[in-house]
């Protein structure tokens, strides 16, 4: 029974893991910001967006914020669905049978940097 409720935990913590911002303090001694993710070095005061959509920020003390850099759909009809398009960082919402038809969007998820 333990492992159950743990596990339901578990499930309820997932989404606060996949999006949102973070917030990394400079290493001793660096003078740039580097993103671990593709290696890619970036100077103080610089801002980015990151081939895997996050807009990123290096503050003038080295330490660096990124935050996704799209919002994600919450509510929507029943009869649509939506998949993400890695390019263009963002959500399409179409109908289940056919995918050239758009749904309007109800409610969405943001964790936006605004930078």
């Amino acid at each position: 029974m333990r492992s159950l409720a743990v596990a339901v935990m578990l499930c309820a913590l997932l989404p606060l893991f996949h999006a949102g911002c973070w917030f990394e303090q400079a290493k001793p001694g660096m003078r740039q910001c580097l993103y671990d993710k593709d290696g890619t070095l970036h100077d103080i005061g610089s801002r980015w967006k990151t081939s895997d959509c996050m807009n990123c920020y290096c503050q003038a003390n080295g330490d660096m914020q990124c935050c996704q850099a799209y919002s994600e759909p919450t509510r929507f009809p029943d009869d649509c669905m939506m998949e993400f398009d890695q390019k263009a960082c963002k959500y399409n919402v179409f109908k289940k049978t056919d995918r050239s038809t758009s749904c309007p969007i109800y409610g969405v998820h943001s964790h936006k940097g605004g930078y």
